[in-house]
């Protein structure tokens, strides 16, 4: 029994080197641009090479939000925030619905006045689309949006946006009350969740014994790609720098914290 003869390979369609071309071009479009951001590094060995990529990721969406007393004020987690803003180039977007940020102590986390758009909502409901309108402005460093209520499908907007403009989006989790702290934890689309609350604060060295700097407790609740994890660290300095305290710096890495906290 004879075989079937073989096609001959002009009745192959073939693919031309504008078709390859052309899928090239859509695969940068769709993996290249994330990969092409360098990630944004805290400065601090031992977190940085916890994160994937060595940083922050740019053009991502990040979540903080208060854990300590009276944490519906949100104060560390509020100048955490500023302070990954301040190492951002550019001018940031900062939209929310209450007037009670304090301008000097932002500017101790070297986001001076000069670098800050106020975008003022009358409503929470109201803030996430200027955080998404925001996020198509190439220009900006970053947006940072107050909000309470996150749902799933927002945070997912809000991703998407930050990722095609490449503007790192920044979102400060507050509540007023004990309903509204529940909505806080739950899943969202961010890349990374921080919690913040202020840690016991060192005395500060002679010849002039006091306060030393303001200390954090720095929980990492969720990160894409990482573990959870645990820091305490010296809270930021006038450039958006964070610091090991003296009495850690030479430790072993600090412990991770329980997964449970990332729910």
């Amino acid at each position: 029994m004879s075989l079937p003869p073989r096609p001959s390979l002009s009745a192959v369609p073939s693919v031309t080197s504008a078709t390859v071309a052309a899928l090239r071009r859509q695969i940068e479009r769709l993996e290249g641009g994330a990969q092409a951001r360098a990630p944004l590094p805290f400065g601090i060995a031992g977190l940085d090479d916890h994160l994937p990529g060595g940083g922050l990721a740019r053009g991502a969406l990040h979540e903080a939000v208060e854990a300590g007393p009276a944490a519906e004020f949100a104060g560390s987690a509020t100048l955490f925030t500023a302070g990954i803003a301040t190492r951002l180039e550019g001018p940031v977007l900062w939209c929310l619905t209450r007037r009670d940020l304090f301008a000097p102590g932002l500017a101790a986390a070297g986001l001076v006045p000069g670098r800050i758009i106020y975008a003022e909502a009358g409503r929470d409901r109201e803030v996430l689309p200027l955080v998404e309108e925001g996020l198509r402005e190439r220009g900006l460093a970053a947006v940072v949006g107050e909000v309470t209520r996150l749902s799933l499908i927002a945070s997912r907007r809000l991703q998407l946006a930050a990722e095609a403009s490449g503007v790192t989006a920044l979102l400060l989790r507050r509540w007023w009350t004990v309903a509204e702290k529940d909505l806080a934890a739950l899943p969202s689309a961010a890349v990374t969740r921080w919690r913040i609350a202020p840690a016991a604060t060192e005395p500060a060295p002679a010849p002039a014994p006091g306060l030393g700097r303001v200390q954090w407790q720095v929980d990492l609740v969720r990160c894409r790609g990482g573990a959870p994890r645990s820091w305490i660290l010296e809270a930021y300095d006038a450039t958006g720098r964070l610091a090991l305290p003296a009495s850690l710096a030479r430790r072993p890495d600090q412990t991770p914290i329980r997964r449970a906290a990332a729910q």
